[in-house]
């Protein structure tokens, strides 16, 4: 079948003909309709998660898909032949840049009926982020007031809807065109980023969710009120996600010591951070459904390429600027 594959790391991807999927007892087999696009895709071209994501190449990439059940292993019963489903495979299991991948049938969920595949596929890796941030990790609750950065990302366009279907007061930061796109989505208070400083508007939130890292992540600790917490996707890693990967010590020391100036300053302040590498889960997902059938959530796309252009979506990336997710359609 055809997939694109990364072959060398930083290198482009190139379309390969690989085998057909092999489908365990507990997997479902998907003809991929449409596939979502993330930031890490490109992370995971250019090798910088090679450490922690330790595939071998070649190794098909994309981590979102949509599209409709083939087959089903022996053991599979909560999906039948037709069915409309959406997931995003678990990290070691990765591949949606082809016509075909086997999920296993705990990451996926039926697609919502609102929306189309292209829709559907967007929504994956970025509202389950969003969910495991402000639901799982935050526990966000009516009142609370949360920092969402780059709120016309893909994270971010899903996450302020969130927070705002949880009863929180919602700030972002976004470039002054996408200001009143943010506000549609639900935000309250809006910062430019390129004329202001988040630091310097905002004070006492509950809640921060960091794409970006660097200093913005240093910052951000000190908009929250005592007790408040960073969740912080772009990294660094911390210790606790090191015992979750299953890290071998020394990976494990690497990874405490990256976070630790962090870790010091967010004691320091009073305030914890959190690093968050999302997990496939189609409970959650389903829960995700729910809300978007509902009309709570709607998925954002910005940008829209046939599979034969999956080289130049991936590269998109690393332009960025893409409202919500772009996605690539089903060959």
């Amino acid at each position: 079948m055809r997939a694109f594959v990364v072959s060398q790391y930083k290198e482009p991807l190139q379309q390969a003909d690989v085998p057909e999927p092999v489908v365990g007892e507990h997997d479902v087999l998907v003809q991929v309709r449409a596939a979502g696009l993330n930031v890490l895709d490109e992370k995971i071209r250019a090798g910088e998660f090679r450490q922690i994501l330790p595939y071998k190449l070649p190794q098909i990439l994309g981590n979102d898909v949509a599209g409709t059940v083939i087959g089903v292993g022996a053991r599979v019963q909560g999906f039948r032949l037709g069915d409309e489903v959406y997931g995003r495979p678990d990290k070691d299991r990765i591949g949606t840049f082809a016509e075909r991948i086997a999920v296993a049938e705990a990451d996926l969920a039926l697609k919502p009926v609102a929306v189309s595949f292209e829709e559907a596929a967007s929504l994956p890796l970025v509202a389950l982020t969003a969910w495991q941030a402000l639901v799982e990790r935050g526990n966000l609750r009516p009142g609370q007031r949360v920092l969402i950065h780059a709120g016309s990302g893909g994270v971010g366009s899903v996450a302020i809807q969130l927070a705002k279907y949880l009863g929180a007061t919602v700030a972002t930061t976004v470039s002054a065109g996408n200001a009143d796109f943010v506000r549609e989505l639900g935000a309250d208070v809006v910062v430019d980023y390129r004329s202001q400083d988040f630091e310097q508007l905002l004070a006492g939130y509950d809640l921060v969710l960091d794409s970006l890292g660097g200093k913005n992540l240093e910052k951000s600790l000190r908009v929250l009120r005592p007790g408040g917490k960073v969740i912080g996707i772009a990294g660094p890693p911390d210790a606790a996600f090191a015992r979750e990967l299953g890290a071998n010590p020394l990976l494990r020391l690497a990874m405490t010591a990256l976070s630790s100036r962090i870790r010091r300053q967010a004691r320091r302040l009073g305030v914890t951070y959190e690093f968050l590498f999302m997990h496939a889960s189609g409970d959650q997902l389903r829960q995700i459904t729910a809300l978007v059938d509902d009309g709570v959530l709607r998925p954002v796309v910005g940008r829209v390429f046939d599979f034969d252009q999956t080289v130049q979506a991936v590269q998109s990336l690393e332009v960025g600027g893409i409202r919500g997710k772009a996605v690539i359609t089903g060959p």
